[in-house]
């Protein structure tokens, strides 16, 4: 007798199986979550070379794409090579990685010969010279304090319990640990050999991206057309373009933004004949990189060493930097980057919080540009409903919407906002009433 299979039963077998496989997925991750966090991390780190070449070829692609459309192929034009060719098209792609590749290393070059030597430079006059500031500072703090005696004597409490609280932590926490610090630290230098291991494997393998990004690309689309409808892949794909507009233009618009910076706080530190320009425009260029924070990490710190050094040319860095900031923040930045993100900045504020939370300086760097390929998918995905019931998704609609019936939109007269507001108003005065 021959079997038959019952489809119906075959049917709720498979979806009893991925509950029951969901089921124990959901119990794993809830009561063995550092487990997949240390595998996730392992990954990670094996992973961190490709990543690297990933990244390092994202970011270097505009300046090879400059060199093969606007110099290579003009070029192959004039001395009448047919750039449709695909050995000329190879020779082309290969002269502009390497063009690409000398321009970086010469601008690191650059860097690390001129800047960072000036860095060093400056970090090793503010330690040396270290003693002569807090001497300098100690007495002008005496000279203030004189004045008040009942201000010094609490000063003096102060300094005398913190100062115990300070031996006491040296001699019980700090020197049982030398051994374990010690440790740490050389931990630490083969963490940066490593990195830089994982960085020149990440330059060789950014070359083999460049040389197939089109290749990739193709592939990435077979597959998104392969798993899912023509209608899901092209809005994934359009979704990616979106994504990749935003980082790149984000990405390389505030880059150029914190160039000029730097270099225009250099300029006037020069002028007004600041201490160490070079470090301080520096870390204020670096840290202009991070929205609506960046300002405060960068001058903050900077403010306090050109305050302690000379407190009249910390005044000036103070209303240079808030001038700076101003241009930036009201001519610079807009002219540069635009509405790069289509963020308001409530949202700019919110994606720097949350994902600066979990990945630091990285991530309140990055976070506004992910949130907002974030905040695009999830706004078309609304507004794509909305049109399918035959609703508009202008926002000004709904602000002061009373209801909708039948796809008629029904809005509330004047009298009721403000008799709605009257009552919040009113509802609110209750409440600290009763508090």
């Amino acid at each position: 007798m021959k079997y038959r299979w019952d489809k119906k039963y075959l049917h709720w077998g498979i979806t009893a199986f991925f509950v029951l496989a969901a089921a124990i997925i959901f119990y794993y991750l809830t009561f063995h979550m550092d487990k997949v966090s240390d595998t996730f991390s392992r990954f990670i780190t094996v992973c961190a070379p490709i990543i690297m070449g990933l990244v390092i070829a994202y970011l270097i692609t505009p300046i090879c794409s400059f060199f093969e459309h606007y110099f290579l192929i003009p070029l192959y034009k004039k001395f009448k090579f047919d750039p449709t060719n695909l050995k000329t098209q190879k020779k082309i792609r290969a002269f502009a990685i390497i063009l690409t590749y000398i321009l970086t290393f010469y601008l690191l070059y650059v860097f690390f010969s001129i800047v960072l030597k000036e860095i060093i430079s400056s970090i090793q006059s503010i330690i040396l010279q270290f003693p002569v500031y807090a001497t300098t500072v100690e007495n002008w703090a005496n000279r203030r304090l004189t004045k008040y005696p009942e201000i010094e004597s609490a000063v003096n409490s102060m300094l005398n319990t913190y100062s115990e609280e300070l031996n006491d932590w040296l001699n019980t926490s700090v020197l049982p640990q030398i051994n374990t610090i010690v440790k740490e630290v050389s931990l630490s230098l083969l963490s940066v050999v490593k990195a830089l291991w994982n960085l020149i494997i990440g330059f060789i393998i950014s070359i083999y991206v460049l040389f197939s990004k089109e290749r990739f690309a193709g592939q990435g689309k077979k597959i998104i057309y392969a798993l899912t409808n023509e209608a899901k892949a092209n809005d994934i794909i359009s979704d990616l373009r979106f994504a990749n507009r935003t980082f790149g233009a984000y990405i390389s618009g505030k880059i150029i933004d914190s160039i000029i910076i730097g270099v225009l706080c250099f300029i006037f530190m020069n002028i007004l004949n600041i201490n160490y320009p070079v470090l301080i425009s520096v870390v204020v260029g670096v840290t202009n990189i991070i929205p609506f924070f960046g300002p405060f990490l960068g001058g903050v710190p900077c403010a306090l060493l050109v305050t302690v050094i000379n407190p009249v040319a910390g005044i000036k860095f103070i209303i240079l930097i808030v001038l700076l900031q101003q241009f930036d923040g009201n001519v610079l930045g807009p002219k540069i980057l635009g509405d790069s993100t289509g963020l308001s900045s409530f949202w700019v504020v919110f994606s720097i919080t949350i994902f600066g939370a979990y990945w630091g300086i990285l991530g309140m760097a990055i976070g506004v540009p992910i949130f907002a390929c974030i905040y695009a998918a999830i706004k078309r995905k609304v507004n794509n409903n909305l049109k399918a019931k035959g609703l508009t998704y202008s926002t000004k609609e709904y602000m002061n919407l009373d209801k909708i019936e039948n796809s008629q939109m029904f809005q509330l007269s004047e009298d009721q906002v403000k008799n709605s507001r009257k009552k919040s108003l009113s509802k609110k005065k209750l409440i600290d009433d009763d508090d």
